[in-house]
This record gives structure tokens, C-alpha cells and sequence, in this order.
């Protein structure tokens, strides 16, 4: 999920300092490069259209509706025990990657699905840590460790996400992406495909905006997740306001003049 530049306890000497300033302003202008990955990039608000499944993501749906729970907790004990379909699922995808013949709503689904598959074998090469953020990486930055092989090149979780999905112009991906942390949205039961990923990115985005990871019980000054804080400019690309966006999937709306506060982010693991 969002890259969050923490500082190091060590001294730094000049040049890594300036290395160090140069990564911060390269994440926050989103300069993640998408390292030659194919996408198509909607715009205005463009809908994705059900498409032709190109990969079969059976195997790892099958594991999703064996170690995940209705509340998109995951059995990682569980799971660690079957981690080779989960690395044999991520090999499919590595020697399969998308290609300009496919439709955009396959390559969501591939990217969705990689960055969610690679997120839990992560979590389990570095035996449950109690979060994410423990997991090492350059700068202290797990996001930024290239683990991902798609096609023979290596990528980070930071190339996946803001490289890719957040280029191909949906905020619903800050919703189906999932970064193994208790104030995530939930790790759905099912896998993304071509054709259900529309549906999907709906029901989660209705899913977690109606959750308890935001409390919009009173509508004067509703208390959000701080995903609308990590990512405002993306949901503002597509409405007006952040609350207008929010107001899409709340199943009681917000005032437009409300007085907006975020809640703190809990990165403790998403175990069952």
C-alpha cells in the first residue's frame, strides 16, 4: 500500500542523505516507472468493460477461499503449508504477463492478483512477521524490495501499485489491493478476472467505505480511513471532492460542508 517514508536511527553521510531526499521527492511525485509492464490507462471515468479471460486464476482462488475468512483475514499458518501452488500461481502469472492484445479489464485483474498473491508469499518467506512493515528493504522500505518476477525482470510492490494500477486511472484499486495490514481493505474470497473485476472493485469499494475502517455516523465530521489522505488525488480525479467520491459507495452520505478526520492507520498483520 502507500510507500511512508520513515526516518533511519543511523547517521547518514551526505551523499546518502541526498540519496535519501531524492527518493522522497521521486514517491511523492509518483515517479515509479512501470519498467516496460503493459497497460491501458482509462480516462474520465471511463467504465471497464467485461472481458475474455486470458490466464485462469482458478488455483489461486482456491486458495483464497481456503485460508481467507469472510472478514479477509488469512490463515498464513495455513497457507505456508500449501506456499508452493502460491508460488507455482505466481510463476504462471511471471511467464504470462500482459500483453497489448488484452483488454484492460484483464490486465486489472492480472495486476490485482500479483500484487495480492506476491503480498501473502511475502508475509510468508519472512515467517509472519506481527506486520508488514517489519520486512526490510531498501531504505527500510519494504514497498520498494523487488521480489516481484514478472517476465524475467524484478519489480516492487511500489512498481506494482503506483508504477501500474494507480496509472491505469481506477481509485477502486487503493480498495481490491491489499498490503496484509489489519486497516487494509479486506482480501476478498475471489480472484480477479476480466470479467468480474468491475463488479469486484464495486463491491469492494462499497465493502470497506461502509466498514468500520471509517466511521460515518455522524455526517457533519465523519472520521476516514487514512487511505483517502494517502491517495486524495486519485479519488478527486474522478469526483469533484473527496466526499463526493466517498459518497458513491456510503450508505449514509456525508454532509458536502463536513469537516473530514482521519483515523490512524493499524499495520499489525492481518492474521486470522
Amino acid at each position: 500500500m502507500k510507500v511512508k517514508i520513515i526516518s533511519l536511527s543511523r547517521k547518514r553521510t551526505p551523499m546518502k542523505k541526498i540519496a535519501y531526499l531524492l527518493l522522497i521527492l521521486c514517491l511523492g511525485i509518483s515517479c515509479v516507472g512501470s519498467g516496460g509492464l503493459h497497460y491501458d490507462q482509462l480516462t474520465n471515468g471511463e467504465k471497464i468493460e467485461a472481458t475474455r479471460s486470458q490466464l485462469d486464476h482458478s488455483n489461486y482462488e482456491a486458495l483464497l477461499k481456503k485460508y481467507v475468512n469472510e472478514k479477509g483475514f488469512v490463515n498464513y499458518e495455513g497457507l505456508a503449508e500449501e506456499q508452493a501452488k502460491l508460488k507455482s500461481y505466481l510463476t504462471y502469472l511471471s511467464v504470462n504477463p500482459p500483453r497489448k492484445d488484452w483488454e484492460t479489464g484483464e490486465q486489472f485483474a492480472y495486476y490485482i492478483n500479483l500484487y495480492n498473491a506476491s503480498t501473502l508469499d511475502l508475509i510468508i518467506d519472512n515467517n509472519m512477521p506481527a506486520s508488514i512493515k517489519d520486512i526490510d528493504g531498501p531504505l527500510g522500505q519494504v514497498w520498494l524490495k523487488d521480489f516481484i518476477v514478472v517476465d524475467g525482470n524484478k519489480y516492487s510492490l511500489a512498481d506494482i501499485e503506483k508504477g501500474v494500477l494507480q496509472k491505469m486511472g481506477d481509485p477502486r484499486i487503493h480498495f481490491a489491493i491489499n498490503c496484509a495490514s489489519y486497516s487494509c481493505p479486506k482480501l476478498l474470497k475471489t480472484a480477479y478476472t476480466g470479467k468480474n473485476v468491475d463488479e469486484l472493485m464495486d463491491r469492494a469499494a462499497n465493502e470497506f467505505v461502509n466498514s468500520d475502517k471509517n466511521d460515518l455516523s455522524d455526517p457533519n465530521n465523519p472520521k476516514l480511513s487514512s487511505i483517502f489522505k494517502f491517495y486524495t488525488s486519485d479519488f478527486t480525479a474522478v469526483e469533484p471532492t473527496l466526499i463526493d467520491y466517498v459518497n458513491r459507495y456510503a450508505n449514509k452520505k456525508i454532509n458536502v460542508s463536513a469537516t473530514v478526520e482521519y483515523k490512524d492507520y493499524d499495520w499489525s498483520l492481518n492474521k486470522q
